[in-house]
């Protein structure tokens, strides 16, 4: 059997790679930063290969990091979403959720504390995954997902508005080069996503622009590391507004032009089996989501 890196190691870069930021994983982690760079650094040594770029203040995944980020991500989701599984054992209130990484810790996760506190014997097992949810093979109670609204086997309650706005640093946008029109972002590094390769092309469709290419830029595997990217002023990023919302009103972040695109019906909703009983757990989550939602919060 080949040998496996240290798991320590693999939790800190894990963690790292998905905020892209050392400090943040030290939080997530309980740690100091010094010590999550220390893991990172052991296991490249382990693996002989870089998986960060590091520069002043931030840090950005090489291309062998991104390729190894995806692979122990997903597996590490794996053990986690497993390891919830088996220790729910015959506690009869687990509830498994399953959304998008950047819907998760932008939106849903900040919010989480206060479900947990109206319902506290409700145990909550929250998944990431890009993949679409199939009720009648995985054990899954809802899911949050982007469409129309319309899934085959599933009631659909819509959720947030889903409208695209460009998003930049202050700094970037200060030191230039300059963004009168639209047309100028040709000048810029354009941020995209993997989980929404369309929505620049949408963007600059709607606002009538069609001399700058939608598809060059700096590629990320979610939207959360694009606006990362964005807040260190790497480029220009496609965002969803309500996902960034505080970061606009913390100045991390602006918006270089008016001009948004709503897509409508088009946007994101919690799913849930329509051929099976609902949960009391799982209509718990329903409602206060909807209380969420209908508030603003």
């Amino acid at each position: 059997m080949k040998k496996l890196p240290p798991l320590s190691a693999l939790k800190a870069f894990e963690s790292a790679a998905r905020h892209l930021s050392v400090t943040l994983a030290a939080e997530e982690l309980n740690v100091t930063p010094g010590a999550v760079s220390r893991q990172v650094r052991q296991l490249e040594a382990f693996l002989a290969t870089p998986l960060f770029l590091r520069g002043h203040q931030q840090i950005v995944l090489t291309r062998q990091g991104a390729e190894y980020f995806r692979t122990v991500f997903r597996a590490l989701n794996d053990v986690r979403e497993a390891t919830a599984h088996l220790g729910a054992g015959t506690r009869k209130q687990a509830l498994y959720i399953r959304a998008y990484t950047t819907f998760s810790m932008h939106w849903l996760i900040p919010r989480l504390s206060d479900f947990q506190a109206r319902h506290p014997d409700i145990q909550v097992s929250l998944t990431t995954s890009l993949d679409d949810v199939d009720f009648d093979r995985e054990d899954v109670d809802g899911a949050i997902r982007l469409g129309d609204g319309k899934w085959r086997g599933a009631h659909s309650y819509r959720l947030v508005p889903n409208v695209l706005c460009t998003v930049m640093s202050p700094k970037l946008l200060a030191r230039g080069p300059r963004l009168k029109t639209p047309s100028d972002l040709s000048r810029h590094t354009l941020l995209h996503s993997l989980a929404r390769a369309d929505d620049w092309g949408a963007w600059l469709a709607s606002a009538n622009v069609h001399d700058v290419d939608p598809r060059v830029g700096t590629t990320f595997q979610s939207s959360v590391m694009a606006y990362a990217a964005a807040i260190q002023g790497q480029g220009i990023a496609m965002a969803q507004r309500f996902l960034v919302e505080k970061n606009l009103r913390d100045g991390e972040l602006v918006m270089p032009f008016e001009h948004v695109l709503d897509r409508g019906a088009f946007t994101y909703y919690l799913i849930t089996a329509s051929d099976r009983a609902e949960r009391p757990q799982m209509a718990a989550f329903r409602q206060w989501m909807l209380e969420c939602v209908s508030a603003g919060g």
